[in-house]
């Protein structure tokens, strides 16, 4: 039976994105919009001058640094590897939209 993918709308970055996750990890997912969002209002406070797409990549190198000392830690790897894969997809989209901007 194909797992059925449910809408949610995520901000980033003050960009809105249509995305679709399985129920089990809407949850996971919007936890770490948050935490994105956070470090980005962070990195914005502490590097001032910078566009959104540096903040962005500066949460990204952030994120997978601090996801791949976690599994060198021998950490379980299923949930990072799946906020790891919605990364790489919001990154995509981003990419696109600023390629249009």
């Amino acid at each position: 039976m194909m797992e059925s993918l449910i809408p949610i709308n995520i901000v980033i970055g003050d960009r809105s994105y249509r995305i679709k996750v399985s129920p089990e990890h809407e949850e996971h997912v919007r936890k770490t919009v948050k935490i994105i969002n956070e470090k980005v209002l962070e990195y914005r406070t502490s590097f001032a001058g910078k566009d959104m797409q540096d903040y962005i990549s500066m949460v990204l190198i952030w994120y997978a640094t601090d996801v791949t000392s976690t599994n060198t830690k021998g950490a379980d790897t299923t949930d990072e590897s799946a906020a790891a894969d919605a990364l790489k997809k919001l990154e995509l989209q981003i990419d696109q939209l600023l390629q249009q901007a």
